[in-house]
């Protein structure tokens, strides 16, 4: 009888231990139903030839609307295809040497693009499932010659491809790109930027007046956001530093979170303070070369998930439209040991 009791009861624990661990942003999306696949810019350009171009380009203006005129004006920066030299600039872009070499090697790596278009499928239900109504993008795929990796407009993201060849692509070293920026270009990173490019589209910053903490706190609602859509991916491709640096933001959490404070940096409008904190970089300069960049972005993170967990009754769609960041910041009960 004791034996069973026992038996029991550790039951129960291992039941409490699960509920404890389990993670709320992980739901079934398996009733949720849709099929998303990604428009081929970057093949259907080059049937571009000089024979052809007055046909091919009207049928490429057709099929791709106002994302040919972005990729184009904004991206390509080689003017509207109803412009006198459009052809001509087209026709540069498109014969020119690196341009070749850069498809061959995304062609390699791209040509079948399936599990990609299925990871920001399963992504986007996750989407559906907080925000049932929500119209999801088209995706394009382009070459840009190593311009913006993701533009958005409305209804639509793009993808520069030739921006996901790999770390060790030579076209980057060549270019003069630091070692951190290079090691993001990597397909694995792809669709979290599409994510996160997306998700910065749709939840603009319009809060309180801009300062270092609120900047952070806003950086850290759109990982938790992407924490939503992809429960199970890594932190590292979320965030763009790797899980040595992760580690090493982990063990100096407090130290980090002292500095701020102590230096009376959290509430200040330092332009210098958000560079120094928030954009990409090769590290933290107050933190010291062993630290990543980006160290507030991760600080943001954080907090926005201690908010969360203690305040188990705000909704994803609750925090996503809550603008106070000094709020966030007050009622998460922040403070790393």
């Amino acid at each position: 009888m004791m034996l069973k009791r026992k038996e029991i009861l550790l039951f129960f624990l291992l039941l409490t231990l699960a509920a404890c661990n389990s993670n709320p942003l992980k739901i079934n999306t398996s009733g949720i139903k849709l099929s998303l696949s990604a428009e081929r810019l970057d093949q259907d350009l080059f049937a571009v030839t000089p024979k052809n171009i007055d046909l091919v380009v009207p049928e490429l203006q057709k099929k791709y609307s106002d994302f040919f005129s972005l990729y184009n004006v904004e991206v390509l920066a080689i003017g509207d295809s109803q412009d006198s030299l459009y052809n001509n600039y087209l026709l540069t872009f498109l014969q020119g040497s690196t341009i070749a070499e850069v498809k061959k090697r995304s062609d390699s790596i791209f040509r079948d693009f399936t599990p990609y278009e299925r990871q920001l499928e399963k992504a986007f239900k996750h989407h559906l499932y907080y925000y049932p109504d929500a119209s999801i993008p088209k995706i394009y795929t382009y070459l840009s010659e190593f311009n913006q990796s993701i533009v958005t407009m409305p209804g639509a993201i793009g993808i520069s491809l030739d921006n996901y060849l790999g770390s060790d692509c030579d076209f980057y070293r060549r270019l003069g790109w630091p070692l951190y920026k290079r090691a993001n270009l990597v397909p694995q990173k792809l669709v979290y930027d599409v994510l996160y490019g997306w998700t910065s589209q749709q939840f603009e910053y319009k809060g309180n007046a801009e300062n270092l903490v609120s900047g952070m706190i806003h950086e850290g609602k759109l990982l938790y956001f992407l924490d939503a859509l992809v429960p199970d991916g890594p932190d590292s491709l979320k965030i763009g530093i790797n899980q040595e640096q992760l580690t090493w933001c982990k063990e100096h959490e407090s130290e980090m979170w002292s500095y701020l404070v102590e230096n009376r940096m959290l509430f200040s409008s330092d332009r210098m303070n958000m560079v120094r904190f928030i954009n990409p970089a090769p590290f933290t300069t107050p933190f010291g070369q062993k630290s990543p960049g980006k160290t507030g972005v991760w600080m943001g993170w954080q907090i926005v998930k201690s908010y969360m967990k203690k305040n188990p009754g705000t909704t994803l769609q609750g925090l996503m439209t809550e603008q106070d960041c000094h709020k966030i910041l007050n009622e998460s009960g922040y403070a790393p040991d």
